[in-house]
């Protein structure tokens, strides 16, 4: 990585920092630079502006983070549901990416800009779209192999999954890791709930 692109990583990545504890609209340019060694000038060759860094950091920061722990999880996975659960598992509770007490920085994002951005809402329609595709990926894969019930409905299932954890993440910024917890048996619950049911013995 030459000098110029390491700069500009540096910058995005100070700002993941602050702008995921702080949000996106109180963390100022000003304070994105006093973080990191680079001056005004090298901020601007970089970004125009700061709505420009904003998409960068969804583009470099987020959504490379998102594709390593909710994307590849899901890849080649030999029992589909048991490779969904261990997923929300990692997300949850084993994941450094994420701090508790901040949520999921993507979920407050698009709290805070989808409403008022368009480009910021397209852009984090793109990384939810992304992995409800690789959820939905699943879910097919399982109904193919006979591991998944066949009225499964991958679109919903989706979309439960996806809303469902951005509830709990928001849902543990108040009430801590233990939240976790209760989500994730419930979620286990629901996971074998998708499974074919056993054929009733015949007498």
């Amino acid at each position: 990585m030459n000098k110029s692109a390491g700069t500009r990583l540096d910058i995005l990545q100070k700002a993941f920092e602050l702008i995921y504890k702080n949000g996106f609209q109180p963390t100022s340019i000003d304070t994105i630079i006093a973080s990191t060694n680079v001056t005004k000038g090298a901020f601007f060759y970089h970004f125009k502006n700061k709505e420009e860094m904003g998409l960068a950091l969804i583009a470099e920061v987020l959504s490379p983070g998102m594709h390593e722990a909710m994307i590849e999880p899901l890849h080649h996975a030999n029992d589909p549901l048991k490779a969904l659960y261990k997923m929300m598992q990692g997300l949850l509770m084993e994941n450094s990416f994420f701090r508790i007490e901040y949520g999921c920085p993507a979920v407050n994002l698009t709290e805070e800009m989808g409403p008022l951005n368009e480009q910021f809402g397209n852009a984090l329609r793109q990384l939810l779209v992304t992995w409800q595709s690789a959820i939905q990926l699943v879910i097919e894969q399982g109904k193919k192999s006979g591991e998944i019930k066949e009225s499964a409905d991958p679109v919903h299932i989706a979309i439960f999954i996806t809303a469902g954890y951005a509830g709990i993440r928001n849902m543990g910024k108040i009430m801590g890791k233990d939240c976790y917890t209760g989500f994730l048996a419930q979620f286990s619950t629901f996971l074998d709930s998708l499974r074919p049911h056993s054929p009733l013995p015949k007498h």
